[in-house]
């Protein structure tokens, strides 16, 4: 999610009043992207009392005026929204974030219930299980609005008085140079310092920016990866995500998340407060597409069967998506009246609505570890990159205490040590899960049916991954 260009040069300790006048557009770190990795970042440099002397800029393209007077429905909720760590919730806290979210909107749940949709075989991972998962923490992670998250973040890195910062809102980044020719508004001054191994930041409003340390948190399509010739390395996965907000029923408290894989793909549901749930389906892109703009009542009973009834049922449902007069609920109701006296196990809360205008899809692909565009069926995205911020701080601070050059390539392999080998990993098992659980071959399925049931039996085992799972 982090990019970094490195670039080392030395600035004169004191430069002099003239020389300060040219400083305006020099700046020691330069982030691109104002998303929720690249607010939390400045506001995590802020935050410190050994970096916050730093100046830093922070450049988002678009207006960011809505999170700054984010008032929501409290009837509705957005369909984009991420399952926090409790990693990213103590670094949320340590920074000063957290007391700024809307916690009547955030929902922690303390249960999750995979099972895989051809045999049933299940794992289940709960913080009350004592005898399996040893720790004091009472939730295993929290579903938030990703407005909530970018609002509580902004919110928080406004209201430093001390900070060195300058926010350049709805400003796009038009170029990347080397070439001082370039950057008429920074100019050497009297010679005193050389700044030809700075990169030249070309902004959309005139101005020239130039930094020792420039950090790409401008996602997939990074300009500050194009400009230090990172390759993106990566497949699509011929899959779509479909999201929407579900109101639920819910006669006990919901603070469990769901998720069956099916043949076509997992789908999910995420807790969220007053009844409602958030839920990602990830499928074929032409089942996609039907099942985004089927008429309400039969999207509402396909998500329930979609929980609830065989695999063999399902592919009856889809072959029948674009006749008019197939009647969804009239077909789950008696299949459900009779799946619902065999099954042994615990479902999901039924879909009583969807919110209006909460269906969207997305197409989904994997892309290498710096730029942490993974699969959603682990939630686990936003997780690493914040984990990356965290640790991309820490580098900075000790540069800082120890007097290095901020765009000192020995002092930044610091942070590529750190979290490449963690975030390959986590994409690498992302991915093997997604291909493993995307198979109807017999053998394969026996195979996966099996390592879950023994995972689920074996507690340290299982208490293990949960715990890697949540950064703990």
């Amino acid at each position: 999610m982090l990019f970094l260009s490195l670039f080392v040069t030395l600035l004169p300790n004191e430069p002099n009043d003239e020389s300060r006048k040219n400083l305006e557009n020099i700046y020691d770190i330069v982030i691109v992207g104002g998303g929720i990795a690249g607010n939390a970042l400045a506001c995590a440099l802020a935050n410190s009392k050994i970096t916050k002397s730093q100046r830093v800029a922070l450049i988002e393209f678009s207006d960011v005026s809505y999170l700054k007077e984010w008032k929501p429905s409290p009837n509705e909720f957005s369909n984009r929204v991420s399952a926090l760590t409790p990693q990213s919730i103590e670094f949320f806290k340590d920074i000063g974030v957290w007391e700024n979210f809307v916690l009547e909107r955030v929902k922690p749940f303390n249960d999750i219930q995979v099972w895989d949709g051809i045999t049933d075989a299940r794992i289940n991972f709960n913080c009350k299980d004592n005898n399996t998962f040893r720790t004091n923490l009472e939730n295993i992670g929290w579903i938030v609005e990703n407005h909530n998250i970018q609002q509580a973040i902004l919110t928080r890195l406004l209201k430093y008085k001390d900070f060195n910062f300058h926010f350049f809102e709805n400003t796009k980044v038009e170029g990347i140079f080397l070439d001082d020719s370039s950057t008429p508004n920074v100019p050497n001054v009297n010679g005193q310092f050389d700044l030809s191994g700075w990169p030249n930041i070309k902004l959309s409003d005139g101005n020239f920016l130039k930094t020792r340390l420039l950090v790409g948190a401008d996602g997939f399509n990074s300009i500050v990866r194009s400009f230090i010739n990172i390759e993106s390395i990566g497949w699509d996965y011929d899959a779509h995500a479909v999201v929407a907000t579900l109101l639920v029923d819910h006669p006990v408290e919901n603070g469990t998340a769901w998720q069956r894989f099916l043949p076509t793909g997992p789908i999910a549901m995420l807790p969220m407060p007053d009844g409602f749930a958030s839920m990602v389906w990830s499928t074929t892109p032409t089942l996609a597409s039907k099942i985004r703009t089927l008429p309400k009542n039969n999207f509402i009973n396909l998500v329930n069967a979609a929980f609830r009834l065989r695999v063999a049922d399902l592919e009856y449902f889809f072959s029948h998506l674009e006749d008019d007069n197939f009647d969804i609920g009239v077909e789950f109701d008696w299949r459900n009246n009779i799946e619902a006296k065999k099954t042994k196990f615990s479902l999901p809360p039924l879909v009583l609505n969807v919110q209006e205008k909460s269906r969207a899809g997305f197409p989904l692909r994997m892309r290498n570890a710096e730029t942490h565009t993974i699969h959603p069926l682990a939630g686990q995205g936003l997780n690493q990159g914040l984990a990356d911020v965290k640790c991309l701080a820490k580098v900075i601070e000790y540069g800082v205490t120890t007097g290095q050059d901020l765009g000192n390539l020995q002092l930044l392999k610091n942070y590529s040590s750190e979290r490449y080998l963690s975030n390959i990993l986590m994409l690498g098992a992302v991915d093997k899960l997604h291909k493993l659980f995307g198979t109807k071959i017999t053998p394969l399925v026996c195979i996966r049916s099996l390592g879950l049931e023994m995972i689920n039996r074996f507690g340290p085992l299982k208490s293990e991954i949960m715990k890697y799972a949540m950064g703990i």
